[in-house]
């Protein structure tokens, strides 16, 4: 089943501010939470959307690829997925409140524990027909997030190094109790990492990894489409916590193209005719993505006749024969006629309708048909 947009799940627009979004996150934290609906077995699951909607839109990085690329530019598949329905993201939102609180007791777990898979991502990337059809490399540019050099990761300034947590002591976890009701929650100061780091790095200021870019090669597939997809393995957003990375997606568009329209493995394109061509018949000649290639036109062709020219279009992908070429022909009117031009028409004209039945049968039977209804 697909996933529901998660502001749409918290109940707030897309502009919300984060207190917006931990306000309306409590309000569903206390509805749905399982230990307040025993007897609703649908409670769970919409404690479970809810926290993760939370998770996702109150985090700047992940909410940011959330609004760019949806919901496969925050995958949590392998790893950062929403767990059980613990109590720990529960507290998360009234860490504001029990903050002071929760530095009285140790966790249970260790700041390893939280250990991430990195968040998949994707890229949009325009390719030609021609290369499409052919198949090439090419390079792109993404950004990304790599190790500090200034502190080797660890968010410290050369020549420190992080500290055990005095709130939680090193486990990453705090525990509030408070009469029969007990919560335990992510460590607000280390944020379930169990050390934080007293003295920053100047570069990374204590994040442990800096923004960059890097370029990646992409084989493109001959016979790619519309919308297929390029997974690169391990180039997506790093892990948390030593992690694996997530993956990059590379989106395929075709660039719009000015002769052919494609049409899964075929192609088609239109062929302007003259009238002197359609009505005498005659020899023209059509594009391939190969080179040139060469049509008899019959004569008496009518305006929207289709030519079809067998293996002249793409072998697609999963394809184990080429497609077709679908030529269709249209009748171009003449324009900027001279008087000579105009004179020979209009005599051509009025041959015709002395014995319109015989030259132009289609326009005949349509005006009989038209006077049939009038009569009626």
């Amino acid at each position: 089943m697909a996933k529901r947009d998660y502001y749409e799940v918290l109940g707030v627009n897309r502009d919300a501010s984060e207190d917006d979004i931990k306000k309306a996150y409590r309000k569903l934290a206390m509805k749905f939470h399982p230990d307040r609906n025993p007897d609703n077995p649908k409670a769970e699951e919409q404690f479970k959307e809810a926290k993760e909607a939370y998770e996702m839109l109150s985090d700047g990085q992940k909410r940011s690829a959330y609004d760019q690329f949806g919901h496969a530019g925050v995958d949590q598949s392998g790893g950062a997925g929403m767990g059980g329905a613990g109590m720990g993201g529960f507290a998360d939102a009234f860490s504001d409140i029990f903050g002071d609180i929760f530095g009285a007791g140790g966790g249970q777990r260790g700041g390893r524990s939280n250990v991430y898979r990195g968040a998949d991502l994707r890229y949009n990337l325009e390719v030609s027909l021609e290369d499409a059809a052919r198949g090439t490399e090419t390079k792109i540019r993404i950004p990304t997030m790599a190790e500090c050099e200034g502190c080797q990761g660890s968010g410290a300034r050369k020549g420190t190094e992080p500290k055990t947590c005095p709130t939680c002591n090193g486990h990453g976890q705090v525990r509030m109790q408070q009469g029969f009701f007990s919560i335990q929650q992510t460590c607000p100061k280390c944020h379930g990492t169990g050390r934080y780091v007293a003295d920053p790095c100047n570069t990374c200021h204590g994040a442990g990894r800096v923004k960059q870019h890097k370029t990646l090669s992409v084989k493109i597939p001959s016979g790619i489409d519309e919308g297929d997809r390029i997974r690169l393995s391990g180039e997506g957003e790093p892990g948390v916590n030593g992690g694996p990375p997530g993956d990059l997606y590379v989106q395929v568009h075709l660039k719009e193209h000015g002769v052919f329209q494609r049409d899964h493995d075929d192609l088609h394109c239109e062929m302007p005719i003259s009238f002197t061509v359609a009505a005498l018949g005659g020899e023209i000649e059509i594009p391939t993505l190969e080179g040139v290639a060469r049509i008899k036109i019959p004569a008496e062709t009518q305006s929207g006749k289709v030519f079809r020219l067998r293996s002249k279009g793409i072998k697609g992908v999963r394809s184990i024969a080429h497609g077709d070429l679908l030529c269709h022909v249209v009748l171009e009117t003449p324009i900027s006629l001279t008087d000579r031009q105009k004179e020979l028409l209009r005599e051509f004209e009025t041959i015709s309708q002395a014995n319109a039945g015989r030259h132009n049968p289609r326009a005949k039977s349509w005006m009989d048909r038209v006077k049939e209804f009038f009569a009626g």
